[in-house]
């Protein structure tokens, strides 16, 4: 893309060489993901055109740069790359450990070139190692959508047994109401329409609430016993304040579905029962691995639709207008 919001083009570019402490990946798949809409149109300082989108994804190892050998990376190796895209080490999130939130977090296709190409060039920290048993276009909405509600769900207060609710069954929510089943929650399921309930039992969730029918989302929440977390990946800051009253005392809300709009949360609604508002972010290369292999372990797989990496341009806008119900992802095989 030369512009900001302008079209998707092919374009022949010379074969990017790896540096030290990097690798080439040869992209076999690559998810869309909304949050490419952050660096499509520039909504975010530093993007430079023209610009190669593109956070989640998954191919192999095609050469290694100076040193990269002495990580134990292999030429050939399947691996995955999401949001992060590699740290800085010398910040002070990053001298902490915390390398999901450094200062200079490398994100694909806003620090470099993406993965909507047949070839990328990416730091030895952010690579993620593929299970055998996942495919290249499962593995690259698992490295951004898969581990941030993977990381939501086992880092929040709940335990297993709990009643956990999962706002939304899109994209994300999809994937959140299948690992919240497979880590022992007890699955709430929240949705707009009766249509989707039959959705949420495919999921494998124990209860489902329609948002439309009448009946507040909290007071559904409130008659289960209240949860004891609420993963919002709907990116409706309505719908997500709506839930607020549905925690139980010392209940968790953690937010990752990205609104704009300021959340309408008094504070005497969190003070008097303890409540907790958490954002979180995305995972780790680490987290991505994780991510991967307790979704092998539980049959736990994206919806996708798969597209050849030439109809780019239609399948972002298929994302972008929300006739893709679930994962678009971009395949150069």
């Amino acid at each position: 893309m030369a512009a900001a919001g302008g079209r998707f083009e092919i374009a022949e570019r010379e074969v990017p060489e790896p540096g030290p402490g990097q690798v080439r990946i040869a992209v076999e798949a690559c998810g869309i993901c909304h949050s490419d809409v952050l660096f499509v149109d520039a909504a975010v300082p530093g993007v430079r055109f023209p610009v190669v989108p593109g956070h989640e994804i998954a191919g192999r190892i095609e050469k290694l740069g100076e040193g990269a050998g002495d990580k134990g990376w292999q030429v050939g190796d399947r691996v995955a790359v999401g949001w992060f895209g590699g740290s800085c080490g010398h910040c002070e999130p990053c001298r902490r450990g915390d390398f999901i939130v450094c200062d200079y977090l490398k994100v694909p296709g806003w620090a470099y070139d993406g993965g909507f190409a047949e070839r990328t060039v990416v730091p030895v920290d952010a690579l993620a190692r593929i299970p055998d048993a996942l495919a290249a276009s499962d593995a690259g909405p698992m490295a951004c959508a898969g581990v941030t509600v993977f990381n939501g769900l086992r880092r929040s207060s709940a335990r297993p047994g709990d009643l956990v609710a999962v706002l939304g069954i899109g994209g994300l929510g999809h994937l959140g109401v299948q690992y919240a089943v497979a880590m022992g929650f007890e699955t709430v399921a929240i949705a707009r329409g009766a249509d989707k309930a039959n959705l949420a039992k495919q999921l494998g969730a124990h209860h489902y609430v329609d948002s439309t029918a009448g009946t507040p989302v909290a007071e559904a929440l409130g008659a289960l016993g209240g949860a004891k977390a609420v993963l919002a990946t709907a990116g409706s800051s309505q719908a997500i304040t709506a839930t607020v009253d549905g925690l139980t005392p010392r209940g968790e809300l953690v937010v990752i579905g990205a609104a704009p709009e300021p959340m309408g949360i008094s504070p005497v609604q969190l003070l008097m029962k303890g409540k907790v508002v958490r954002g979180h972010p995305s995972g780790t290369s680490q987290d991505v691995r994780d991510t991967m292999e307790f979704s092998v372990l539980h049959g736990i797989r994206p919806m996708t639709e798969t597209v050849p990496l030439e109809q780019a341009g239609e399948a972002y806008r298929k994302m972008l207008s929300g006739a893709a119900r679930f994962r678009m992802v971009l395949t150069t095989g």
